[in-house]
């Protein structure tokens, strides 16, 4: 498939066709349609894993039951992302497995006579023979560099292997530029060092945890949430700023309800007051930290009486909260967030965290910031990888100087038809992510599709994004495929096995498999040279001190730590800085021709009649992957949005009365949603669960229930340091009538004559 004249997204399930209402229980396996006995945990058959419905990945067991089949999963005790507690998504996660809408064989886009477009089901010679052929084909025309992966999945690391083998090394998560990307750029200007993940937060003994726009609770990051909760058993002070009553600010000392894009007011406000009435922790300012003399001269004028005109906060209640964060230090944590992609100034508003944090001299303390280790994992033998041409970096590095990794909006710019430059992107491979509902501003990304000569899917379930795919793979579940070695950065070095606990379903396959196949094909075989994952892993295992073998029985094992946890009094300490020290004055952002220390920067507000919108999580799902979960769809199974009661009576709308939103780009949702009528949310602004509105018609629970925020977001703030895609620029208003009748009337004659 060389070009596409005409583009047209087809459901992927077109092949097998749909029955789009199915009666209760229909996806359910037998043995839960009856009385069961419970598991006897101690008989039963278990296989460690780690979650993948979320990507704080707790390690845990799948357990089946006496007939063989996966019944449950359970924590793993030894693992310190969960301490033996799955979360309600953890638990939920065997409904992926039963789920019978998932992807079954590997199919093609076909064309027919009339020019329709359909999928048909393929062998997966073909399929992989196909995505071979097109790779060497762009490698041939274009050269390799011009093939991009782009994925979010565990299995992707397979993938990476194999584009870096084949030349390219345009490669992208979208978790960076849409989401954590910002923090990780102003934690690296500040302390030389990202924050990663988990965040080296030393929740479990702190005295004053300060939350900005941060749901916690509602996010469900498991041991986070467990030593949130702790925290909140201990009395320790909570301060939440967010537009909404969430969860965690009624449990907080202090709950400031900002005018949304006026935080880094609020941010600036407060480091005035720790240095002019002389709050900070002089010695640790002294020891650690660069630049606090031009500091003190940028924040003078930040009063909290000026942050009051900005952000709508009482200016005693901005003193009291600093003095409260100040009581505590060093044991005080202002935490980065993780969705942080939010204004387009996102990096400096996350420097200003920072500079907090350094103020406090929480970093390194106990009960602040710990030095976290993780685990090196050794990479099994293979060649070189070749030198690519270019890279991301010639894409990005440019414009975006503070950019960490690839850059998925970029990648996908760099596939559109108006880029003439010589870094030209005209294939890929999507792992794991929907891109439609992930990458804001989604016609561009549609134009990308349109102008690529190929594109390969892998994913486990109809979304989206399979619907645009040239071959689509159908990947089995985290419970039925050995992945890659979780290693991640924690109080103590951790490793962790995932491995199959059943057969894959129907004709699905491992990542790893297709990578290795795919390579095969491309004469790249040696960069795959075992014959199994099982030799693979067992060699990285042996390399690390242990083996597949003790793996399979204990799923998590636990290394000594090597550093300390956190700095003794006094200790001297190098930050990977140009100083060496923590930089309030960033001289790396200065010579990169940013601003050394964060400004403000007044943003849009919303028009008379519309409100800022504003979108996060639900405990049980995360983003659009689990929406068609039967588990999880059994605890909600739509979204609301949240009206303030002074809008909802301008506008006459009562609870649970449908209405449709529409930006101020002019884009009507597809879907109506419920209002929900609440005091929890500002006047300016309305809220809503990220993830719903799916319009793939293969998901039988998720086809077209609820609205979709991605939808709405139009408007783009790109972070001008490091790239990411300020999605809150966005504002909407209410339709109360079905703007979609005439067209689904024209739609429906259509489809009769």
């Amino acid at each position: 498939m060389k070009t596409r004249r005409e583009f047209i997204k087809i459901s992927a399930v077109a092949a097998g066709g749909i029955a789009v209402l199915k009666p209760a229980l229909s996806w359910s396996p037998d043995f839960l349609k009856k009385d069961i006995e419970p598991l006897d945990e101690s008989k039963a058959k278990r296989y460690p894993t780690f979650c993948e419905v979320c990507f704080w990945k707790c390690a845990g067991f799948t357990y089946l039951n006496k007939d063989g089949e996966i019944q449950k999963i359970i924590g793993n005790d030894k693992d310190p992302h969960c301490n033996g507690r799955f979360c309600p998504r953890g638990t939920g996660g065997v409904g992926m497995y039963y789920d019978n809408d998932r992807l079954k064989f590997p199919q093609k886009r076909v064309v027919d006579g009339d020019g329709t477009h359909k999928f048909v089901q393929i062998s997966w010679e073909e399929a992989l023979d196909t995505i071979a052929d097109n790779m060497k084909d762009i490698a041939d025309k274009y050269g390799p560099e011009s093939m991009a992966l782009l994925y979010h999945a565990s299995s992707g690391s397979y993938f990476k292997h194999l584009m870096q083998a084949y030349g390219s090394k345009n490669i992208a998560k979208p978790s960076y530029a849409q989401c954590l990307g910002p923090r990780e750029a102003g934690f690296v200007a500040t302390y030389g060092m990202g924050v990663s993940s988990p965040e080296p937060t030393d929740i479990k003994n702190t005295e004053c945890l300060v939350l900005i726009g941060n749901h916690v609770g509602e996010n469900m990051h498991n041991g986070y949430v467990q030593e949130v909760a702790d925290a909140i058993e201990r009395n320790a002070s909570i301060i939440t700023v967010d537009p909404r009553f969430s969860t965690i600010a009624s449990k907080s000392k202090f709950w400031l309800p900002i005018k949304p894009a006026t935080d880094l007011a609020l941010l600036l406000s407060w480091i005035h007051v720790l240095i002019y009435e002389e709050l900070y922790d002089k010695k640790y300012v002294e020891q650690y930290a660069f630049g606090f003399d031009e500091l003190k001269a940028h924040v003078k004028n930040f009063t909290p009486e000026w942050a009051y005109t900005k952000t709508d906060i009482d200016p005693k209640d901005i003193r009291d909260s600093a003095y409260e964060m100040a009581k505590a230090s060093p044991a005080v944590i202002v935490h980065p967030g993780r969705h942080t992609t939010w204004y387009g100034d996102d990096t400096q508003r996350t420097r200003a965290i920072a500079i907090l944090n350094a103020l406090l001299g929480s970093f390194g303390k106990k009960g602040g910031w710990y030095f976290a280790e993780k685990k090196s994992v050794p990479h099994f033998p293979s060649p070189e990888y070749p030198h690519p041409k270019w890279t991301w970096k010639d894409i990005t590095k440019k414009t975006y100087k503070g950019a960490g990794t690839g850059i998925s909006n970029d990648l996908i710019k760099a596939s559109l038809p108006e880029n003439k430059n010589e870094h030209k992107v005209k294939g890929w491979i999507v792992v794991g992510t929907n891109l439609m509902t992930t990458i804001p501003d989604v016609e561009t990304t549609k134009r990308a599709i349109e102008n690529l000569d190929f594109i390969a899917v892998v994913d486990t379930m109809p979304m989206e994004i399979t619907g645009y795919a040239d071959i689509l793979l159908p990947e089995c579940t985290y419970l039925e495929r050995y992945d890659d070695i979780r290693s991640s950065q924690h109080r103590i070095p951790n490793i962790a096995l995932r491995m199959p606990a059943a057969n894959p379903r129907w004709e699905s396959k491992p990542g790893w498999w297709m990578a290795k196949e795919i390579a095969n094909r491309l004469g790249l075989g040696d960069y795959f040279a075992y014959d199994s994952v099982e030799e693979e892993l067992d060699w990285k295992f042996k390399q690390m001190g242990t083996s597949l073998e003790e793996m399979q029985k204990i799923g998590v094992k636990q290394f000594d730590k090597e550093t300390d946890l956190y700095l003794a009094d006094g200790e001297e300490h190098y930050f990977n800085t140009d100083t060496g020290k923590i930089e309030l004055y960033s001289l790396d952002l200065e010579a990169k021709g940013y601003d050394p220390m964060p400004k403000f920067i007044e943003h849009k507000q919303p028009d008379s009649g519309f409100y800022r919108l504003i979108y996060g999580r639900a405990p049980m799902h995360t983003f659009g992957r689990t929406i068609n979960n039967p588990n999880l769809t059994d605890l909600m199974d739509e979204n609301k949005i949240w009206v303030n009661p002074k809008v909802a009576k301008i506008w006459g709308v009562e609870a649970e009365q449908e209405i449709w939103l529409k930006n101020q780009d002019g884009k009507i949702s597809t879907f109506p949603i419920k209002v929900r009528i609440t005091e929890r949310i500002r006047h300016d602004s309305v809220y809503m669960i990220h993830g719903f509105g799916n319009t793939e018609k293969g998901l039988s629970r998720g086809y077209g229930r609820g609205a979709s925020d991605s939808e709405m977001i139009t408007n783009v703030k790109i972070d001008p340091i490091m790239g990411g895609t300020g999605m809150r620029e966005n504002f909407v208003t209410f339709l109360l009538e079905n703007p979609h009748l005439e067209e689904n009337k024209i739609e429906n004659k259509e489809a009769e004559s």
